[in-house]
């Protein structure tokens, strides 16, 4: 295999595999909330919802993710899974 295939299907896996962000954004949408409605309820700063969510932060605290699952009413392992 060439580099360029190599390289074109690694970045092909990365983007067919969710991030704790994209998880996090589709749940919150499916809720019906916005990111200033969600961060108050999980008492984060909407910035971190933000960075979170464009997977600027890819590897929260799991202090963090206790509390967006708690906000979302879900456990860690819902949100992670």
């Amino acid at each position: 295999m060439n580099s360029y295939l190599c390289y074109h299907t690694m970045e092909s896996s990365k983007k067919n595999s969710k991030t704790v962000g994209d998880k996090i954004r589709h749940i919150r949408k499916q809720k019906g909330l916005t990111q200033d409605q969600l961060a108050r309820q999980c008492d984060i700063p909407y910035t971190t919802l933000t960075k979170l969510e464009s997977n600027v932060i890819t590897k929260p605290s799991i202090q963090t993710v206790e509390k967006v699952a708690k906000g979302l009413g879900m456990t860690i392992d819902d949100i992670l899974k």
